[in-house]
């Protein structure tokens, strides 16, 4: 248990901060989902390259928080970005 009044709302900042990279997290891992579903239907090139630089948006504004490092966001996107032209 906290003993402090700073130390009680580091511990409440902390719960908060917990919940938000949550949700960005699972922003991150959707548009991924996203992404290698429009990948797999083999048909929806054009789909997944209208998703692209929405994809590339997400990705780099997930890293600018710190949630995945930027060199991380960069790979998947390079990668699923070569999976796009091999289509």
């Amino acid at each position: 248990m906290p003993n402090t009044k700073a130390a009680i709302r580091h511990v409440r900042r902390s719960e908060i901060q917990t919940q938000v990279n949550r949700v960005r997290k699972s922003k991150y891992k959707s548009a991924i989902r996203k992404m290698e579903s429009l990948i797999s239907v083999k048909k929806s090139k054009k789909d997944a390259i209208a998703f692209l630089s929405e994809f590339h948006s997400q990705l780099m504004k997930i890293s600018k928080t710190g949630v995945i490092k930027r060199k991380t966001a960069s790979r998947k996107i390079s990668r699923l970005t070569k999976k796009i032209n091999k289509l």
